[in-house]
């Protein structure tokens, strides 16, 4: 939460990060977190994770699979010894043929189905990311077109330029903090210069940060629409908050 001199671009530990559950004091009055996503480490070869019991489903198919495959035994056995009780009276002459395509089929339906699944998914979340990038992007270069660089204004202007800026980084920054999980990750920012203390510390302390500075962005708009920095019709302006809105669902 300190503040950066010009030009410096902070690398920020996760666990210091704004917003992170456990730099917060006020955790326990909290709604519960969600689940934490399982961080499969592949190893050097890549394979590691094959073997890996943590976020598998093996252990759990096991515990139905030795059972059946225990009685499939018990009656293999019974069969191959009552030739005629398996042959006329339980009628298994080409049951074991019928059984194992029926399991075939199931098998290759329900990984097909899986993986289908878990791709499209995966595809769904990059293609939600890749439009929260541009939905920000559009309102971010629409508000430095929408700028009056007339030379009596132009400080102000600038001013508030590298205001936003360093506010849209903040924003995107927490927003991927909030979607990721993990210890060992770090986000860039373009730097907290002009940022006070006591806002640091409430964004520190708040459970939603990128609502928090979403808000900041929205008002910094506002404002700079009413001191005249920003010449563009109210209309056109209402757009740049819906994309940002956008980005947020």
């Amino acid at each position: 939460s300190r503040e950066t001199a010009v030009g410096q671009t902070p690398v920020v530990p996760r666990g210091q990060r704004p917003g992170h559950p456990r730099s917060s004091p006020h955790r326990a009055l909290r709604a519960p977190a969600l689940p934490a996503m399982i961080q499969y480490r592949t190893g050097t070869w890549g394979l590691a994770f094959v073997f890996s019991s943590r976020g598998s489903v093996f252990p759990k198919a096991v515990a139905f699979a030795v059972p059946c495959a225990i009685m499939c035994m018990g009656f293999r056995v019974l069969l191959n010894q009552e030739e005629q009780l398996g042959g006329q009276m339980l009628g298994a002459g080409d049951v074991g043929s019928t059984v194992l395509s029926n399991f075939t089929f199931i098998l290759g339906f329900l990984t097909v189905f899986r993986s289908q699944q878990a791709y499209s998914r995966w595809w769904e979340g990059g293609r939600l990311l890749m439009k929260l990038r541009g939905e920000w992007f559009n309102a971010f270069s629409s508000c430095i077109a929408f700028c009056d660089y007339t030379p009596a204004k132009r400080e102000k202007v600038k001013v508030f330029e590298h205001e936003l800026v360093r506010l849209v980084s903040l924003l995107y920054a927490t927003a991927l903090n909030s979607l990721n999980e993990s210890d060992n990750d770090v986000y860039e920012l373009v730097d907290l210069y002009g940022m006070d203390t006591d806002s640091l510390e409430f964004l520190k302390d708040s459970f939603n940060p990128t609502d928090v500075v979403l808000q900041w962005i929205q008002r910094l708009i506002v404002q700079a629409n009413c001191d005249g920095l920003i010449i563009v019709a109210p209309p056109i302006l209402s757009r740049v908050v819906n994309q940002l809105g956008n980005g947020m669902t």
